[in-house]
């Protein structure tokens, strides 16, 4: 690579903002350490990418959420022939869109919870629909936010009712999925020499009553273990699914597939992640560390991602 000149852009409009901006701010000082220029950008809005990366020659996209990691940025990157790091639009889209992505799990043999999506009419109808379907607990996600923004966990007919209609109302959507009693992983997949690798499985044993926003960004709230203390045959089983999960959606470069581990050792899909946070508590860089990899050394493992597409 004889690029010099990156532009990290961070911040954005989604509900993940501040974790985009710690995200952005430590892959800049990587960057920097790894004797590139980089220059830190921090947008309000999509309105400032165009003006903010003028001058660069490649931009390293660390906005979480929204139109920042559902393929808009990445389709207008393309557009404008600039090279980036991880996947694509169309992959980036799939990825965030969990209704979708499920299918394509489903399509290589993937397990996953059993849901069902809101697709409008009377909020009590779909929930009628829920109760008949699928047994408590529930969880209930909107079908294209990240970082468990939304989430919640039911236990009875009066709380989905209540939920549903709130979930709705803020984000204008809803998968209620089956709640799968067992263990949080999440696997990283990493590109490396031009082939995607699985790294360490992390196991996260959060504080709370479940791996929620602030689990997941308040450092003590939730104990991190690498590599998960699994069986070796769990452990394979893990790191297979969340390779072949990472393929079924096209991914490219990197990735962190989210499972939830069931007591039988059955390894349920949840998510692709093609924006993995890159904070201090973020699961990504602990896995690479687990692996011998330093976090710079994982920032210029996925810069080189946005030179190999091209």
């Amino acid at each position: 690579m004889n690029v010099k000149t990156i532009a990290v852009i961070a911040g954005g409009d989604s509900a993940e903002r501040e974790v985009s901006i710690a995200s952005g701010r430590r892959v800049a000082a990587a960057l920097r350490e790894l004797g590139y220029t980089a220059d830190y950008v921090e947008i309000a809005d999509l309105d400032g990418i165009v003006p903010g990366i003028r001058g660069a020659e490649a931009v390293f996209n660390c906005l979480h959420g929204g139109a920042g990691e559902n393929g808009t940025v990445q389709l207008l990157l393309e557009a404008m022939e600039v090279p980036y790091p991880g996947s694509g639009p169309l992959a980036s889209a799939l990825a965030m869109d969990k209704p979708r992505a499920r299918e394509a799990f489903v399509g290589k043999g993937l397990a996953v919870p059993d849901g069902l999506l809101y697709q409008g009419g009377e909020i009590d109808d779909f929930c009628d629909r829920v109760v008949e379907t699928i047994p408590f607990p529930l969880v209930l996600k909107p079908r294209d936010q990240g970082s468990s923004v939304g989430v919640r966990i039911v236990q009875d007919d009066e709380e989905l009712r209540a939920q549903a209609a709130e979930i709705i109302g803020r984000f204008g959507s809803l998968l209620v999925e089956r709640y799968i009693e067992g263990r949080d992983l999440t696997v990283g997949i990493l590109e490396i020499d031009g082939e995607a690798e699985p790294l360490p499985i992390v196991e996260m044993r959060p504080k709370r009553d479940f791996y929620d926003y602030t689990a997941k960004y308040t450092p003590g709230m939730t104990e991190f273990l690498v590599p998960a203390p699994l069986p070796e045959g769990v452990t394979a089983r893990a790191q297979e699914a969340a390779l072949t999960a990472h393929r079924a959606l096209g991914c490219r470069g990197f990735s962190r597939v989210d499972l939830r581990l069931s007591p039988e050792g059955t390894p349920y899909v949840l998510e692709v992640n093609t924006i993995p946070g890159m904070t201090e508590t973020s699961d990504l860089p602990q896995a690479a560390e687990a692996a011998g990899i330093t976090f710079a050394e994982l920032v210029e493992h996925m810069l080189t991602s946005a030179f190999a597409r091209r």
